[in-house]
């Protein structure tokens, strides 16, 4: 039976796509066009009252959405595949506490950086956009210093890796200058790690390219 996935090249979708890709799991990606506003369209918000990509249809025809469920989701449905530390563990406890870090302060801060005109007036938008720019980037040091390396937890690769990577790829929302100068080498390593695993490296490829 099949996963769908809603979602867009370069979003929130590569980390439900790339863990489904890890989990071995079948699936179908839908695209939604953010560039044509497509979530805003009657149809997806059937899906996601919200309008919010990426949402995922899964086999038994539920729909979750919110990229962080979704992670949880998949890792709950496909054991075998050890996408989380074992339960109850202290490092299970840690994969949540960054899983939930980064998805309460880095990504309601994407979303202001991208379209800081849907909260302010155009006059004051580009001011917003530096101020979430600013509260990411100190985010992102903080998860930055939490890597043990070459992972970000101790006992190896999970969704907490690619959770992180798909944040660190995302230039327009933190400032491609600010990446440039160095700032957070342990997630580029990561980032890169990621990049190479064999099920996710076609999907890396087609939302982020080389």
């Amino acid at each position: 039976m099949t996963y769908i996935l809603y979602g867009d090249k370069g979003s929130g979708a590569f980390s439900a796509e790339a863990v489904l890709a890890e989990a071995g799991a079948p699936y179908e990606f839908k695209r939604i066009s953010l560039e044509k506003n497509e979530q805003r369209e009657p149809s997806f918000l059937a899906i996601n009252p919200s309008g919010k990509m990426p949402a995922l249809r899964l086999p038994e025809g539920g729909i979750v959405t919110e990229s962080l469920a979704i992670l949880l989701t998949l890792a709950d449905h496909f054991p075998n595949a050890r996408l989380l530390p074992p339960q109850a563990g202290p490092v299970r406890t840690q994969a949540y506490r960054w899983l939930a870090f980064m998805a309460s302060e880095i990504y309601p801060m994407v979303e202001i950086s991208d379209y800081p005109e849907r909260f302010v007036e155009k006059d004051q938008a580009k001011a917003l956009r530096e101020k979430a720019r600013e509260r990411i980037r100190e985010r992102l040091l903080i998860v930055e210093r939490m890597v043990a390396g070459p992972w970000f937890l101790p006992t190896g690769f999970s969704i907490v890796d690619i959770y992180a990577a798909m944040f660190s790829r995302w230039r327009g929302s933190i400032g491609s200058k600010w990446l440039e100068e160095g700032h957070i080498p342990h997630l580029e390593a990561l980032a890169l790690e990621v990049s190479h695993r064999p099920a996710v490296a076609p999907v890396w490829q087609r939302h982020f390219g080389g």
